[in-house]
Parts: structure tokens; sequence; C-alpha cells
């Protein structure tokens, strides 16, 4: 079997599972991105040389013991604000040129904040006013390879300027400014012909977050990965890499989600 048709199939695999699971069920979903988050936790444990052996079962509990407590609000702001807090560490390591390391303990902190509470707030982003309701995490996905596909697309097309040169050689900022327009007029598509949104404004802020960070969390994932020496965080999937290559974008967008959800609950 040649390399694209393996890339395809592993592809349209994790495409169907990914929206079959949330489709069908909240406990759907909570199982495929319990399972997502034990190997993304392996590797990156591999990936920056923390003990697994103590790590997963940490991850698993933890997913396990909070996957459902959306509804606590104290919980969920303190988890979602150890996640910022990790995520705005990791940008000032981004963007910190002389910086390529961190001592053992800032890896599991780092471990908890951004692999394993991103999983743990997936399920919390996926709950509407009504309960579960997986259109919002499908649409959020869909925004994310909305941008992913429009930055490459225009990118490759009239790209000119580099916008991060030493961590991704490839990504320009004319490609970034393409996929935000057209992740912007996703966001306003899904909103009023999928979500039937009622406030189209949260929508088009959401597409603007999932733009921002999603491209800043493929960046931090590639320094991670250049500083580990190191291709792809696993091979789970053939032509794709692992989990944490597939999911960089997701894991490091939901926190500030929903950050926007808590602040949109406080103000109202």
């Amino acid at each position: 079997m040649n390399e694209t048709l393996k890339r395809a199939l592993s592809g349209a695999v994790y495409v169907v599972l990914l929206l079959g699971c949330i489709s069908y069920s909240r406990e759907g979903l909570a199982i495929l991105f319990g399972a997502f988050l034990v190997i993304g936790v392996y590797e990156f444990c591999k990936m920056c040389g923390l003990n697994y052996y103590i790590s997963i079962p940490i991850a698993a509990g933890s997913y396990y013991y909070l996957w459902n407590k959306n509804s606590d609000l104290n919980l969920n702001t303190a988890l979602t604000t150890i996640s910022i807090v990790i995520s705005i560490k990791l940008l000032l390591y981004l963007f910190n040129a002389n910086k390529s390391n961190f001592k053992i303990y800032t890896r599991y902190f780092l471990l908890f904040g951004y692999v394993i509470l991103p999983f743990i707030l997936t399920n919390y982003v996926a709950m509407g006013v009504k309960g579960y309701n997986p259109k919002i995490l499908i649409s959020i996905i869909v925004l994310i390879w909305t941008n992913d596909t429009f930055a490459y697309l225009v990118g490759k097309n009239i790209g000119k300027n580099k916008l991060f040169p030493s961590v991704s050689p490839k990504k320009t900022i004319e490609g970034f400014a393409g996929g935000l327009v057209f992740t912007i007029i996703g966001g306003v598509l899904l909103a009023n012909y999928y979500i039937m949104a009622s406030t189209l404004f949260i929508w088009i802020v959401i597409a603007a977050i999932v733009s921002i960070f999603s491209t800043l969390g493929d960046l931090i994932e590639s320094k991670l990965k250049r500083v580990a020496g190191i291709k792809d965080t696993g091979n789970i999937m053939p032509g794709h890499g692992g989990i944490l290559d597939r999911l960089d974008s997701i894991i490091f967008v939901i926190p500030f989600i929903n950050l926007f959800y808590l602040i949109l609950y406080y103000v109202s």
C-alpha cells in the first residue's frame, strides 16, 4: 500500500471515529477522548522524557473523576485558569528563542495543564444551555480544519512573508491572515445554517479564537518536537503521526474557548 493511500485511509478512519463518537452521545465523546488522552500522555512523556508509568494513571484518574464535572462552576473555573496559565507559559516559551528546555517538575506541570486538562475541558465545551450539544464541538473541529486548509492554500499561492521561520518554515503571514478570514466566514455559516445560533457575535469570536490559537498550538507543538529532535509524536496514524500531531490545535484552543464561555456566563 503506497503512502498516499495509507494516509487517506487512516485520515478517513480518524474523521469517521471522531465525528461518529461525538455525534453518538456525551459518553461516546468521553470514551473517545479518554482513549486519546492516554495515548497523548504516552506520546508527551516519550517526547519530554517523563515517566509514563506515573503519568498515565494520574491522567486516567483525573479524567475519570473530572470529565462530567462541568456544572461545578468553581471547579470549571479553576481547571480552565490552570490550563490558561500553562498555555501562557508555553506561549512565552514559543517566543523565547533562547529557551529550549524545561526542568523536570515544569514538564510535569505542562503535562497536566497542556495535555490532561484540555482533554477534560473538551467535554465541558460540548455542553450547551440545554445539555450535551455535539454540534458545538463538531463546529469547533470544522473551524480548525477550515483554518488549516485555507492557511495552507493561501500561503502556498500568495504567501511571501514567513510567520515563524525558526519553528515552522512553511507558515506565512498571508496564510495566517487567509486562515483567519475564512475561519470567521466558516463561523458565520455554521452559526446560521448548522448551529442555528441566536447570537452570531459569539461564533465570530469563537472562530477568531480558533484561528489564532490553533495556529499558536501548532507552532508550540512544532517547537517541542524540534527541541526533542523528532518529526512526529507517534505513529498510531499512518501518514499522520501521533495523537498529539492530530490534536495539537484542539487541545490548545479548547481552554481559551472555555474561558470565553465562562466570561459570557459571569458577565450575563
